[in-house]
């Protein structure tokens, strides 16, 4: 099957299961799975224009929200700390999606940003991963969250037996540069903030899944718009999303990201990042030897 706005050419059920795979492991940590598909999309299927990074952001948009749905529903979606995250993130996304236009359009710089960035989520999440497993706790993973405060200055919330605080203008700033980074890459910044909100603030991972899907959901429609916006008022090719390739892999994302919002519950958060660790080395390594 011929792919004319991107110009690859595969079968349609390549992409399908590709991100079916890809999110439903990845989404059991939080996170939509964009930031491995975009390396899928430019090594295996041939898309290396910047359209990649916004028919990224469009996979989000469409894969998002099964997993979405499925937090809700057992009453594990933070949504204060995905629009807390959302106000720092939007602006981010939208000067992202400009810089990746007019300063990395070719592929080998790009390549080498996308390795640095991959290469740096490792560092915090092997960092992360070396400190000593803190004691589980019976049914953790099906505990509801209960938010006590949001407001300007402050989020608290109690999930299972403890209560957790997070500040919100730092939160918000942070957002801000990782925004910055996920619109150049094509992501929502769910994998470059779930490090951070870990071991920084502190936070279980199975507590802030479901906001980051939704955070993610956000900010990633905002890079279709600012991608489509400079596709109709640039004179570059190649700019906007390939809605054809990206429907068919928010198809697979969207029941990826389900199944595995539905089996995280049963498979251990340290298990995940390990697994996502060693993809994310391996990936980074191989753009950094492609770019340089």
């Amino acid at each position: 099957m011929y792919f004319p706005v991107s110009g690859i050419d595969c079968h349609p059920l390549v992409p399908v299961l590709a991100a079916m795979g890809i999110s439903f492991v990845t989404s059991m940590g939080g996170l939509s799975g964009a930031f491995l598909l975009l390396p899928f999309q430019m090594s295996f299927l041939g898309y290396t224009s910047p359209g990649v990074s916004a028919t990224n952001h469009l996979f989000n948009v469409l894969a998002c929200p099964g997993g979405i749905v499925r937090y809700a529903r057992e009453g594990r979606l933070l949504w204060p700390l995905a629009l807390t995250v959302a106000v720092g993130t939007l602006p981010g996304i939208v000067l992202g999606s400009l810089i990746r236009v007019y300063w990395l359009p070719d592929e080998s710089r790009f390549k080498v940003f996308a390795g640095l960035l991959l290469l740096w989520i490792f560092w915090r999440m092997f960092r992360d991963l070396r400190r000593p497993a803190a004691p589980a706790r019976k049914g953790g993973g099906m505990a509801r969250i209960h938010v006590e405060r949001w407001d300007r200055s402050r989020l608290v919330f109690t999930f299972g037996e403890t209560r957790h605080s997070v500040s919100c203008p730092r939160l918000a700033a942070l957002s801000l540069g990782i925004g910055l980074a996920g619109g150049i890459y094509g992501i929502g910044g769910g994998a470059i903030l779930s490090p951070f909100l870990v071991s920084i603030f502190g936070l279980p991972v199975h507590a802030i899944a479901g906001a980051l899907l939704l955070g993610t959901f956000l900010a990633s429609l905002a890079g279709v718009l600012g991608y489509g916006f400079l596709g109709l008022f640039s004179s570059l090719d190649g700019i906007g999303a390939d809605p054809l390739l990206g429907l068919l892999l928010g198809l697979g994302g969207l029941m990826g990201s389900y199944l595995g919002a539905r089996c995280q519950r049963f498979v251990p958060a340290r298990r995940i990042k390990w697994g996502l660790a060693l993809i994310l080395l391996f990936t980074s390594l191989r753009y950094l030897w492609q770019g340089l």
